[in-house]
């Protein structure tokens, strides 16, 4: 059914603010949440982390004191909503099985994204980070079979495959060629609103392994998150010039009330959890009117009509869905691609004395590579790497799976 979020009334702004057994949300069993469910609450805790950040950037950069405290006053109930999201989070769910939620998140919505996406450029940029994310899941889907008796395979509920994807030691390139061509500002809202989002969840992603990778005891797991929490910076980088350069930060604030509430409303329609479900439809009441605001700021301060550049009704909403063949398909035919400059190409194409070889040289040094050391550390303990497969042999035959040396 249509949606304009333009032509809702939200809750009052002074009617959103709410107390501490209101934040402090019952966590779900993470023995019987749906693994779609943890996924959509990993995102959407991404969506608020970003629209707090921007708030705090754009409070920094203007001076008009009555803005400013605008800005504070929405963005605290901001705050207060990704306190509400995180809260659904498990205690008892460990860093590594938390991570788990966190890269089924990368490779699902990824996946989703690319495939609805209408610009080509963004879509083969938006394919190009899936196959490393999916790789990542399978690195830290065998650190969790070493460490922990619980299986990958229960938390991703097989809606996702754990298997190679481009292997991590190949994806560290040199800054330059992370570096993205920018959507055009009055491009389809819809790539506006997928490069914002994949963003903010690489973004959390980021963050969260920055803030991780030294909290585990064993060399092997620190080296792997420090390893791949690079490569996520790499995934900001790419997704984050995506996004327009020259817009307004007025423009911006629209946008992301509008991409917050679109992703609640798309969150809402899918959610099979009705507590959860109440959570997402309170918190696109109160983004209908934050959207409200930040159209009124952009009135003011850039003299503009926000919904000249907004769409007259939300797009198809995001979802979670399994995406093992499109996955597959895109493994087939771009697992050897690398970038150079805002291009992709075969890495068999590259000049030999090209910077991506000297970059990778540098950081994977004369060691193995901790994404590949995991892996070999599974097979000599196991026999072989843990996998879950379910459509059949991985469709690159080097990436079929071997058996430990004897």
């Amino acid at each position: 059914m249509a949606f304009n979020p333009l032509q809702e009334k939200g809750v009052p702004l002074e009617k959103q603010l709410r107390n501490w057994s209101e934040l402090n949300q019952t966590p779900y069993d993470t023995h019987s949440v749906h693994p779609y469910t943890r996924c959509r609450i990993i995102a959407m805790n991404g969506i608020e982390v970003e629209s707090i950040i921007f708030g705090h950037q754009y409070h920094r950069h203007t001076a008009d004191m009555d803005l400013r405290r605008q800005l504070a006053m929405v963005r605290r109930i901001e705050q207060q909503q990704q306190k509400a999201v995180g809260a659904l989070i498990p205690g008892e769910e460990t860093t590594l099985e938390v991570t788990i939620g966190y890269e089924q998140v990368a490779v699902d919505l990824t996946a989703w994204v690319a495939q609805s996406e209408p610009n080509a450029y963004a879509k083969q940029c938006y394919d190009f980070g899936l196959l490393e994310d999916f790789d990542h899941l399978y690195r830290y889907a065998n650190l969790l079979d070493l460490t922990s008796p619980r299986k990958a395979a229960e938390l991703v509920g097989q809606l996702t495959e754990i298997t190679p994807g481009r292997p991590t030691f190949m994806e560290h390139r040199h800054p330059f060629d992370d570096v993205r061509k920018p959507l055009a500002k009055d491009g389809d809202p819809l790539s506006l609103m997928h490069a914002m989002t994949i963003t903010a969840a690489e973004q959390q992603t980021m963050n969260f392994y920055m803030n991780m990778a030294n909290r585990f005891i064993e060399p092997v797991a620190r080296g792997l998150y420090t390893e791949i929490a690079e490569i996520e910076e790499q995934h900001v980088t790419q997704y984050g010039s995506l996004l327009p350069p020259d817009c307004t930060w007025a423009e911006m604030l629209v946008q992301h009330e509008y991409n917050e509430c679109y992703m609640y409303w798309s969150f809402m329609q899918n959610e099979d959890d009705s507590r959860v479900k109440a959570l997402w439809e309170l918190h696109l009441n109160f983004e209908i009117e934050h959207l409200r605001q930040a159209c009124e700021i952009m009135k003011k301060v850039d003299g503009k009509d926000p919904e000249a550049m907004l769409p007259k009704e939300l797009p198809e909403p995001v979802k979670f869905q399994s995406n093992k063949e499109y996955v597959r398909k895109v493994l087939g035919s771009q697992v050897n691609l690398t970038a150079k400059e805002t291009e992709f190409l075969p890495m068999d194409s590259l000049d030999k004395n090209f910077r991506y070889f000297g970059y990778r040289d540098a950081v994977n040094g004369n060691v193995p590579a901790p994404t590949e050391a995991i892996i070999n550390e599974h097979r000599q303990r196991e026999g072989s790497d843990y996998r879950l497969e379910t459509e059949g042999p991985h469709p690159v035959d080097w990436l079929r799976q071997q058996q430990a040396a004897e």
